[in-house]
């Protein structure tokens, strides 16, 4: 509950995030559901994302020139990178599993924690190598079980949704210094824009047809680019009344949305050994988030004492 001025507003912050956690848990499902490939199903959603935040880009253009050309390098190489995740995301949802898949890309919390030290030094406790270790096993776990089906093309898979964590992580560190200074709805639609043309690029050096899809595929083009679109912006609206760290808890939730989306509607199943590394990845992944929520009260303990004898 929040209060606002005017009177005392209920704010269904459960509903909300159990809507955005169902949306976003679409998004493997549709990916399946095509036949098309991936750089196309990843190229038409930067696209349709594009058209869908346009009315408000349109209202805020004035911000374009504000841009430095410095700003504009930062968004290009932040664009590559979130195309490249989409690729190699929808890429390995081609090959493997959706449990496989979604549970590997719920280590990106704990890859962007190495990524931020070794490119930008920032430090953290010595108590999240446990859960970082307990993650690991999990996902050893997940990639294991699928070794035991005898597929090389589901190792491969997985392999791909690992490496797509790493180059969404990469997006994230290149464009963490300028979303700050930049209007969040500028800095999506360039972003998502950019990420759309180095598709494009791919597309036509690699000779992938990107017309001739008919309208099912079409369909699919447009719920990808709207319902997990609806998940963020749910996300980004309930950031005024929850922490971040409650947001990145909630997209735990994902990986077990999908997972029975997929049994449901796909009729994919899961191995108990997998079910098993699953829930041991999610265990690892909501520890560390536990321990750098106490690492922030810390720091900020210790800024405001700083402040205080300063």
């Amino acid at each position: 509950m929040r209060q606002k001025s005017g009177g005392t507003i209920q704010m269904p912050v459960g509903l909300l995030l159990t809507i955005s956690i169902i949306a976003v848990s679409f998004a493997a499902i549709f990916v399946k559901w095509s036949d098309a490939p991936a750089t196309i199903l990843s190229m038409y959603r930067m696209y349709l994302a594009c058209l869908l935040l346009f009315p408000i880009v349109w209202v805020k253009r004035e911000q374009f020139f504000k841009l430095s050309s410095k700003d504009w390098l930062f968004l290009t190489v932040a664009g590559v990178f979130l195309g490249l995740h989409f690729a190699l995301w929808f890429g390995s949802l081609k090959l493997t599993t959706v449990a496989s898949s979604t549970i590997i890309l719920s280590l990106q919390p704990i890859v962007a924690l190495i990524g931020g030290f070794l490119f930008f030094k920032e430090k953290a406790s010595k108590l999240i190598i446990l859960p970082i270790g307990i993650s690991v096993v999990g996902v050893i776990m997940v990639g294991w079980g699928d070794f035991g089906y005898g597929s090389s093309a589901a190792m491969i898979g997985n392999l791909l949704s690992f490496l797509s964590v790493i180059a969404v992580v990469a997006y994230l560190l290149v464009g963490q210094s300028k979303v700050k200074n930049i209007s969040h709805w500028i800095y999506s639609f360039c972003v998502f824009l950019f990420a759309g043309v180095a598709l494009t690029i791919f597309n036509l050096v690699f000779s992938i047809p990107m017309v001739g899809y008919d309208a099912r595929e079409w369909g699919i083009f447009v719920l990808l680019a709207i319902v997990p679109t609806i998940a963020h912006v749910i996300f980004n609206f309930l950031l005024k009344y929850v922490n971040t760290t409650t947001i990145s808890m909630s997209i735990l939730g994902e990986p077990v949305g999908a997972t029975l989306l997929a049994v449901i509607l796909l009729g994919e199943q899961v191995l108990l050994f997998q079910i098993v590394g699953g829930v041991i990845v999610l265990l690892g992944v909501f520890l560390f988030l536990q321990q750098q929520k106490k690492a922030d009260r810390v720091r900020k303990r210790v800024e405001a004492e700083k402040n205080i004898t300063a």
